[in-house]
């Protein structure tokens, strides 16, 4: 288990609590949105940066990944256009969700409603080296779709 160690932005409303897992089991811990000013109101095509109103000091070698809730996305259209979000582990500033409407009626986002979940995972970097020729493979440069649909 990581540790992630947060703080809370100025004005934030702390009673919301630290992000949490719902169940024991669960993958992704949730993360609310922080609206002591008041809901948004998103329109059908209409997206915001909703904050959390926390920082987080994730540890080296690791990413907090920010995904959609499949409850909200069926639901309601809500979803992330950048997802997974990636958090790294250098950035300390307010954690903001980008959250699109893609349904067809207009949604609130309250204060506290659990927005997204956010997943820790180990970061590999990789190393980039110029090369002339690329070693052979099956697919080659089939391009998007070249392997089918079934």
């Amino acid at each position: 288990m990581v540790a992630i160690r947060c703080s809370w932005a100025k004005g934030a409303d702390r009673s919301l609590g630290l992000p949490r897992y719902e169940t024991a089991d669960a993958a992704g811990a949730d993360l609310r949105a922080n609206l002591p000013e008041g809901p948004v109101t998103l329109k059908p095509m209409e997206r915001a940066l909703i904050s959390t109103g926390l920082h987080m000091e994730i540890p080296d070698g690791y990413e907090v990944q920010v995904r959609p809730r499949s409850g909200l996305a069926l639901k309601h259209g809500i979803t992330l256009p950048n997802s997974p979000g990636t958090i790294d582990s250098d950035y300390r500033g307010i954690v903001g969700v980008i959250v699109v409407n893609l349904g067809s009626e207009a949604f609130e986002i309250t204060h506290g409603m659990r927005i997204a979940q956010m997943v820790a995972a180990p970061v590999v970097q990789a190393t980039f080296a110029e090369t002339e020729v690329l070693g052979a493979s099956a697919r080659a440069s089939g391009g998007f779709g070249s392997t089918g649909v079934d």
